[in-house]
């Protein structure tokens, strides 16, 4: 049970370390993990170009939830949006100087979402209407990718007038990425429904956005609670979010599970509801994920792991669970869930790596969706 204490000690040492914001974003368990975001130029036209622009997942096991992506930036030129496919932005801007044809948006800094799953086919495109849900790369790597068209006028019209857009900003749902510059790559090529024929993109640029936890939240999104086999004793979780607030139903962040009107608090759409609704707790968190060990003999060891939903208003239907231990090379026998192992300890620094050996970690950064 010491060693209970001492695990408590690191967990509550590893979420107070979140306040300080490192120089620049970095996953030890996921080095490479990325989202890339592909602008693809298939056609010139009178003023400008029609690109697709592709955002790709990279990340092993961070996926987009709902209310998906946001992505932002600013034009280089005084550049508009004639039209989109798959895709819209959240605002028009001023387009009072534009007589007839008005266009999409006229922006300088213009923000993108993804569109709703039944939208109409003539305003779809491969990839697009999944309200910018994106699934990670080992979930499932045939969703990874999210997609939109866009037409754009007055901008270059061959590839040495175009001029990239800058400030790239990503958000999903929330803050977190650091986009890079737009680099200009080879051009795409894609290949034809029968194999036999290759075509090729007129222009293409990247922008790589990086994942960093210590800009993502300032509190854990799930805590940690710990019990062992000989002992019913519960290291709890730490006390990590708002507190109920004297039981102030009326914000709408947290309630108690045993009012009489909650049933009039939830919603019933069974739709998932983006205003949090947390039941009352001692560490008012909206995930608990309760680590117990059932069985500690020398030859081997198992663990029950229970995750616990607070938010009354949230449905978690695609989460993931990422748990750090120096023995999950050798696991023998799982149950109940999907496991795939994600980066060797060769690539984690000494000093984490000794830490690890000494006690095992959560990292609940996926435990949200």
């Amino acid at each position: 049970m010491r060693m209970l204490y001492q695990f408590s000690f690191l967990l509550l040492f590893l979420f107070s370390s979140t306040s300080f914001t490192p120089t620049e974003a970095y996953d030890a368990l996921d080095p490479n993990g990325n989202i890339t975001i592909k602008w693809d130029i298939m056609s010139w036209t009178p003023d400008g170009y029609v690109a697709v622009v592709s955002i790709f997942n990279f990340q092993q096991y961070r996926h987009i939830q709902a209310p998906g992506w946001t992505l932002g930036w600013t034009w280089a030129k005084k550049e508009v949006i004639w039209s989109m496919v798959g895709g819209q932005t959240t605002e028009q801007g001023d387009c009072s100087k534009f007589k007839g044809n008005v266009p999409h948006c006229c922006k300088k800094r213009p923000t993108v979402v993804d569109l709703l799953p039944g939208t109409p086919y003539n305003q779809q495109i491969a990839n697009c209407c999944k309200g910018g849900v994106i699934s990670s790369l080992v979930q499932d790597p045939s969703k990874a990718v999210s997609a939109f068209q866009l037409s754009v006028g007055a901008a270059g019209t061959t590839n040495k007038t175009v001029r990239l857009p800058k400030n790239f900003t990503l958000k999903a749902p929330g803050p977190g990425y650091t986009c890079s510059a737009a680099k200009i790559v080879k051009p795409s090529k894609f290949f034809t429904s029968d194999k036999r024929r290759v075509t090729q993109a007129l222009m293409t640029w990247n922008v790589t956005c990086t994942y960093s936890q210590f800009l993502a939240q300032k509190t854990p999104t799930c805590c940690v609670s710990l019990s062992s086999f000989y002992n019913d004793t519960i290291v709890p979780c730490p006390k990590c979010a708002c507190g109920c607030q004297g039981n102030n139903i009326s914000s709408g962040d947290c309630v108690d599970p045993n009012a009489p009107h909650l049933a009039s608090v939830v919603s019933n759409s069974g739709k998932n509801s983006l205003a949090p609704l947390v039941q009352c707790t001692s560490h008012m968190c909206p995930v608990r994920i309760h680590w117990h060990v059932k069985l500690n003999y020398r030859e081997y060891w198992r663990v029950k792991v229970t995750i616990t939903n607070f938010n009354f208003n949230m449905n978690y239907s695609q989460w993931n669970l990422v748990v750090q231990h120096p023995n999950f090379n050798n696991l023998t026998r799982i149950f109940s869930f999907n496991y795939k192992g994600l980066t060797p300890y060769s690539v984690i620094s000494k000093i984490f790596l000794l830490v690890a050996l000494l006690y095992f970690s959560f990292l609940c950064i996926s435990c949200h969706g």
